[in-house]
């Protein structure tokens, strides 16, 4: 049955090309994962706020190296896109954001980000999430990004509204934690807001 409106995205928009490496400002990059950035990520999560709220573990480099070649066939098969956000003088890795469960034929994505210890309280989440989103809505051509965290995340809530993403609603019981069913918070930006 075909459908009565053409695609948002046509298929192939991120599958034809490699993945960009993006400005975010202050001397902030959002750049495709590579294989020697696995001691960083493994480090990274075992931190324990880091933890706190998400729902893997990383218990070794090898296991790192493992998400990173999923991160990067998700390009190629057009389901995500994640990036290490990093320092661009050093290349010290500061967090991660991307784009998961992408729909390009509906224009739509979720956005995740995490940031390390040392990089909380600079903005580091905020610029990469928004030079993420003008990515996404300018080059790609999206209409409609969301965001997802716990209610009980209050440095995400803020994250995500500096970034420009308005608080739609609360999904009761929505995703579970090792510590238990957490109410999630629904944040979405649209093309043009």
């Amino acid at each position: 049955m075909p459908y009565l409106t053409s695609p948002v995205v046509a298929p192939g928009a991120l599958a034809r090309a490699p993945q960009p490496t993006l400005p975010a400002g202050d001397g902030l990059v959002l750049r495709p994962w590579r294989a020697e950035d696995a001691p960083a990520v493994h480090a990274a999560f075992q931190d324990p706020v880091l933890r706190q709220w998400h729902i893997r573990s990383c218990d070794s480099a090898e296991e790192a190296a493992g998400w990173i070649a999923q991160w990067h066939q998700g390009w190629a098969d057009e389901r995500e896109g994640q990036w290490a956000v990093v320092e661009e003088a050093t290349d010290e890795l500061l967090g991660r954001v991307a784009l998961r469960q992408i729909l390009l034929g509906d224009g739509v994505a979720e956005v995740a980000y995490w940031t390390v210890a040392r990089a909380r309280g600079r903005g580091v989440a905020v610029r990469a999430t928004a030079a993420l989103a003008h990515w996404s809505f300018e080059e790609l051509g999206l209409h409609r990004l969301e965001l997802t965290h716990a209610t009980a995340n209050q440095a995400s809530c803020r994250v995500a509204g500096k970034a420009g993403f308005a608080l739609e609603g609360t999904k009761r019981s929505a995703l579970n934690h090792p510590d238990g069913w957490h109410d999630m918070h629904l944040h979405a930006r649209v093309r043009g807001d």
